[in-house]
């Protein structure tokens, strides 16, 4: 009827260190991407098509971080390992959708720079409001397509022997580990789906990045190929961090050996990447930076404006 997650390890004494770091990543990474969204929505310099795009990662990334960090902040704070079924399920489905989703966002950003670089005059033209809402809406029924497949098989699969779980979530390899049942064709289909939704986003990026390189490096002038590289490098490296660790997770061998090194990727992938995603876009852009001086002047007049 329910499953233990092992979470990080197995050391009770270091839950309340792990709960007080983890629940200030939680915070800062919650308030980081939350601000992004705001700032997007509220800012008319940021209505372009890199900064819609970029609402859309950040509210994915609110809503992936939400459906690891809660459950996982809830085990190490009262040491109640169990999750039920149904639940881990639920967020097994979640987090496959919200993962696919991400990854075919990342593409579909590179896409994006791939024209404002190499096709400026048709830039605006090709990336209009239209095809904008379409991409996006691509990216993420794309991502709950994929999640509901391996859902379905998932929820044929019976369990009748340990139901422990050595991971902080409920991942699709350590479900299928635990099950006494035929779980071939769930295997298969797990790594076809990682390969899609990996390996295929991840080589439309590297094309796109190759004539991005190609086409900065045809510049003329210094300040012109500076211009253009800070406009995707941002990007750049979040798809680096991103797709690094999602490969190693779901690509490479599922051994013994490499069991707490996948822990390891996976807490980088569920942790870290969420978090630097609104550091790296706001720090390194000026544009976002000046969108947060206006609305925090704004905020600072309203505030004096009112104890008058």
């Amino acid at each position: 009827m329910e499953f233990i997650l092992f979470g990080i390890g197995k050391h009770p004494a270091l839950d309340i260190p792990l709960f007080l770091l983890f629940l200030v990543i939680y915070i800062v990474t919650m308030a980081g991407n939350i601000l992004v969204v705001v700032l997007v929505l509220v800012d008319q310099h940021l209505h372009t098509p890199m900064y819609f795009f970029l609402e859309n990662l950040s509210s994915l990334e609110t809503c992936y971080t939400s459906t690891i960090f809660p459950r996982m902040l809830g085990s190490l704070l009262t040491g109640n390992r169990s999750i039920s079924i149904r639940a881990c399920m639920v967020q097994n489905f979640i987090y496959g959708f919200l993962v696919c989703a991400e990854c075919c966002l990342l593409s579909v950003m590179s896409y994006d720079r791939y024209l404002a670089i190499c096709k400026p005059l048709h830039y605006a033209a090709q990336m209009n409001d239209r095809f904008c809402l379409f991409l996006a809406a691509v990216s993420w029924i794309s991502g709950l397509l994929g999640s509901t497949v391996m859902a379905v098989l998932i929820s044929q699969l019976s369990f009748c022997g340990s139901n422990e779980i050595d991971h902080f979530i409920c991942d699709t390899c350590p479900i299928v580990k635990l099950s006494c049942s035929e779980a071939h064709q769930v295997e298969l289909t797990t790594f076809t789906l990682a390969f899609t939704f990996t390996i295929f986003p991840f080589l439309l990026t590297l094309m796109s990045y190759i004539f991005i390189i190609s086409t900065i490096l045809r510049i003329p002038f210094t300040t012109g190929k500076q211009k253009a590289f800070s406009t995707c490098s941002s990007h750049l490296i979040v798809v680096t961090l991103f797709y690094g660790t999602l490969i190693f997770v779901y690509m490479l061998p599922k051994s013994q050996a490499l069991g707490d090194l996948h822990k390891v990727f996976s807490l980088s992938d569920t942790v870290v990447t969420p978090l630097v995603n609104p550091l790296v876009y706001s720090l390194r852009n000026k544009m976002v930076k000046k969108a947060l001086r206006n609305v925090v002047g704004k905020l600072f007049l309203y505030i004096e404006i009112q104890r008058k």
